[in-house]
């Protein structure tokens, strides 16, 4: 098993907590529920029908389930996941602990962040990226009409349990989307993360995500690099309704970003070649831009991001590494949309 710390320092009191990563580690779960300061009295547990993974803990429990499929990423999930914590009883002397992927996490956390006005959550991610992204560094929310994870809250959890046993059982496409984030940390760090065994390479993520949250934990700056490929990877989703999922959007994403990075003068031919090589070769993810939407509606999407401050705002490669880059010229970026999707 391996331990990393994700180092946030309170006002009054430290707020780090530690993500456990390993085999078996699913079975902590109730040792770490007692060590919570105060302790809860009692859990609600956020999961999904067909997760097929069981938790237990000696305090007693209550369980909610929410639907499969984005749709269900929504306010109305947050309100039946509250109104459920109410009828429950639950105070802010209990703990919510999210059982799944992403979806779960975002949700669980959400839900705790809103209930009188915010509980304790603990997170358990059963997917890949789940283990590596979604889980850690306290980004919550849901989806709107308009635009991906639109509402939300900055709530971090107080501890993860990222037990491997859970990816057993994974299907194979939900193993693409975790490589798709896992390809985006490649290009923060340059690290050959496919050379690690797989305790080794999530624990790496990990570190990785919480160095990065660490130093700004509210995306007033450095944090946004964590959205790497994710602003065409949003608006892929979106037009797609959805049957694109998100890791293999991002891997589009990461190579478009690269496409553009180019055409801006940040970065050559060499490194969008490494991009290919990385997101397409090493880990097997589609590259090209799929017609899901022509450029002018990928282009309307991407405006929505919630990254667009003033004007388009990517994550692009350069010279000083990957970087946000606010007020790219959208007739660049309407120009290399219209030649990937001619190719």
């Amino acid at each position: 098993m391996r331990q990393v710390t994700v180092p946030l320092p309170g006002v009054s009191q430290d707020r780090s907590y530690e993500v456990a990563v390993g085999h078996g580690v699913i079975g902590r779960l109730d040792e770490v529920l007692r060590g919570l300061m105060p302790a809860p009295r009692r859990v609600a547990v956020v999961t999904q029908p067909g997760i097929g993974v069981e938790v237990a803990t000696s305090l007693p429990t209550h369980q909610f389930e929410i639907g499969v499929g984005e749709q269900f990423k929504s306010m109305a999930t947050i309100q039946e996941l509250c109104e459920g914590f109410a009828e429950a009883g639950l105070t802010r002397g209990d703990v919510v602990v999210g059982v799944g992927g992403g979806m779960v996490t975002d949700l669980a956390g959400f839900a705790a962040a809103s209930y009188h006005r915010g509980i304790p959550v603990v997170h358990v991610p059963t997917t890949l990226l789940g283990m590596i992204d979604a889980a850690i560094g306290g980004k919550t929310g849901v989806n709107l009409p308009q635009g991906k994870n639109l509402v939300g809250a900055f709530w971090q959890p107080s501890a993860v349990l990222c037990d491997l046993d859970t990816l057993g059982s994974l299907p194979d496409r939900e193993i693409r989307c975790g490589n798709g984030e896992m390809a985006k940390y490649h290009f923060l760090t340059g690290d050959d993360l496919a050379a690690l065994d797989l305790e080794a390479r999530v624990a790496r993520c990990v570190e990785i995500k919480a160095e990065v949250v660490a130093s700004d934990e509210r995306e007033s700056g450095r944090r946004a690099i964590l959205n790497y490929g994710h602003t065409l990877a949003h608006a892929l989703e979106i037009a797609s309704d959805h049957q694109i999922a998100h890791g293999e959007a991002v891997s589009i994403g990461l190579v478009f970003a690269a496409r553009l990075a180019e055409r801006l003068g940040r970065i050559n031919a060499d490194r969008v070649a490494q991009h290919l090589e990385v997101v397409g070769g090493l880990y097997g993810l589609e590259t090209d831009v799929p017609h899901v939407g022509s450029a002018d509606e990928l282009l309307a999407l991407m405006f929505r991001d919630k990254k667009a401050i003033d004007g388009l705002t990517f994550v692009l490669d350069g010279p000083n590494g990957v970087e946000p880059v606010v007020g790219v010229d959208s007739a660049i970026v309407l120009d290399v949309l219209n030649e990937a999707l001619s190719s």
